[in-house]
């Protein structure tokens, strides 16, 4: 058995959201009782993702930006360098939680990851997610398979946020997307990989690991970018 209280890290800097999406997949299929959880950081060009119960009115007019149909809760949201997103794959039987808990252990990590900025957010409990002032922050939506997550977070750090005026953000119209580097005058806050390790750090706290290992072979969890099963997607 793996020890259950490590949680591996993978830095992915920036990659397509379909061969992500695709390894994701892949892994949570693959993995077993002994495989460890794992956390992924990542960056995407732009795209817009739908989730499962995703409505087709909520997307305004993506122009040139694809629309890709995914299998995560949630509505639709944006993804462009200079957002933070993270996956984390768990194992939430073997954690012992519930897909409340995750969420809430999620949305706590991003409120406490804020407060080292010296921005206060909180959740909602009627809608996923961090906010700012009503304002949205960060985005939220996971998909449960064999009891075990994929998906995850989007935090907005230095993004350009004019995608998010194509859709309804998360369903919503009228909903107001804000960025960290506004809200903080920390140097921190403008920055993708200064947040990455706070996010790291308080995810492994709300999930109770003891330990983190950071894997050295991220490209090998990405399927090859050419696979026309992917592309289809």
């Amino acid at each position: 058995m793996a020890d259950q209280n490590t949680l591996r890290i993978r830095y992915l800097g920036l990659q397509d959201y379909r061969p992500v999406w695709r390894a994701m997949s892949n892994f949570t299929d693959q993995r077993d009782e002994s495989t460890p959880d794992e956390l992924w950081l990542v960056e995407h060009p732009p795209v817009f993702t739908q989730g499962q119960a995703g409505k087709a009115e909520h997307v305004l007019m993506p122009g040139d930006i694809p629309v890709v149909q995914v299998d995560r809760g949630g509505q639709v949201t944006y993804h462009c360098p200079g957002q933070l997103v993270a996956y984390p794959l768990v194992d939430i039987r073997r954690r012992g939680v519930g897909v409340r808990d995750l969420v809430t252990s999620t949305e706590n990590t991003l409120v406490d990851t804020l407060a080292e900025l010296d921005i206060e957010a909180y959740p909602k409990a009627d809608a996923p997610g961090v906010y700012v002032n009503d304002d949205k922050v960060a985005s939220l939506g996971f998909r449960i398979r064999k009891g075990c997550s994929y998906h995850g977070l989007s935090l907005n750090v230095d993004m350009d946020l004019s995608g998010f005026a194509r859709i309804n953000p998360c369903g919503y119209q009228g909903l107001k997307m804000v960025r960290t580097v506004d809200l903080s005058e920390d140097e921190r806050a403008g920055s993708v990989a200064a947040l990455e390790p706070l996010i790291v750090k308080h995810f492994v706290k709300h999930l109770g690991y003891t330990d983190t290992e950071v894997a050295d072979n991220a490209p090998q969890v990405l399927i090859d970018f050419s696979d026309p099963e992917t592309e289809a997607l």
